[in-house]
């Protein structure tokens, strides 16, 4: 399959990839919304805020998917409380993230910082966390703990080496990836390792399954960060062009550094810097600049390499309907249009 800027449609619906796993997913709403319940009022007022800004929940997913697919469909204890372990993770990463960015849209609506403030923002990030890891040991398997400790310790490492690519415009595609294997991937790879954990797999598919995560991880952030270039802000579902307008060195803007003319070399570098006549005419030239050197089109194709090299991990699995599930999410991952 060749991908084009113009050409990317979605294959399948998530709700129809996530189909064999519905009642999982209603499960785990379900836990999700009695561990949020604390006796602090503005604690409940922003967690229920969370809830109702929905989210693809896609990290519990993966960890359900996997799980089935290497369990044969069997029940498996402490699915559904690990499942909202991984989903506090990564709601707490996006709380920090906002005040850190300074956005105020995601999902289509204004985001917590937005409306509750900064302070709040991050004290319930806090919370999330320390709700996470009161939840993580309730199975008593020190794998598990092992698995999800280490993930949140590399996220936070993650969000530091991102600070630092900050208005840098030497960052090298070298810097990039490895801020998008320890902030996004990490935490994808830790669901389908804990999947395969919780499957009780062989060593041979936990290993696959953990790799497949942290390839999917870096598919979804790759896209991400293309569509921050080529979606409409009423689609995206937050501010497109965010990332150019922070000064933040994503892979087009890397390559239009690397491959564009003197000229949108010099613009990209000025963007990245945030040079103070930046205004918003300067951020639509450097915009056309990066859809007409190829920059679209090259993160694209790094993105499918990194999706067949995730398909590549499924054949230690066995074929049944969450494994095809996962092969579809594959394909979706890379034309998914938010």
């Amino acid at each position: 399959m060749s991908l084009s800027a113009d050409t990317v449609q979605p294959v399948v619906s998530l709700s129809s990839i996530l189909h064999p796993i519905d009642a999982d997913m209603r499960a785990l709403d379900q836990v999700i919304k009695t561990s949020l319940s604390s006796d602090v009022a503005l604690i409940n007022q922003i967690s229920q805020y969370l809830i109702e800004a929905g989210g693809k929940r896609i990290r519990p997913a993966l960890m359900f998917l996997i799980s089935n697919a290497l369990s044969g469909q069997k029940a498996v204890a402490h699915r559904h409380e690990i499942a909202a372990v991984l989903e506090f993770i990564h709601t707490a990463t996006l709380l920090h993230d906002d005040v850190v960015d300074e956005s105020d849209l995601r999902r289509g609506r204004q985001t917590a910082n937005a409306v509750f403030g900064n302070a709040a923002s991050v004290l319930v990030g806090d919370f999330l966390y320390s709700r996470a890891f009161q939840m993580m040991v309730v199975p008593g398997e020190l794998k598990i703990m092992e698995i999800l400790s280490s993930a949140t310790n590399i996220i936070a490492e993650g969000e530091v080496l991102q600070l630092l690519n900050l208005n840098d415009p030497l960052v090298t595609e070298d810097r990039y990836y490895k801020v998008i294997l320890y902030k996004t991937a990490k935490l994808f790879e830790a669901s389908a390792e804990l999947g395969a954990v919780l499957a009780k797999a062989n060593a041979s598919q936990t290993k696959a399954a953990a790799e497949f995560g942290q390839y999917i991880g870096v598919v979804f952030q790759l896209i991400d960060d293309w569509l921050d270039y080529a979606a409409q802000s009423s689609v995206l579902g937050k501010n497109a062009g965010d990332d150019l307008r922070e000064g933040k060195p994503t892979l087009p803007l890397i390559y239009l550094l690397n491959e564009g003319t003197p000229a949108q070399k010099d613009m990209a570098a000025c963007a990245i810097e945030q040079i103070e006549d930046c205004d918003e005419v300067f951020f639509k030239d450097v915009l056309a600049a990066v859809k007409s050197s190829g920059a679209l089109e090259y993160t694209l194709n790094q993105a499918e390499k990194k999706a067949i090299a995730a398909k590549d991990c499924l054949s230690h699995f066995p074929d049944n309907p969450s494994t095809q599930a996962l092969y579809q999410l594959c394909e979706y991952s890379l034309s998914r249009p938010f």
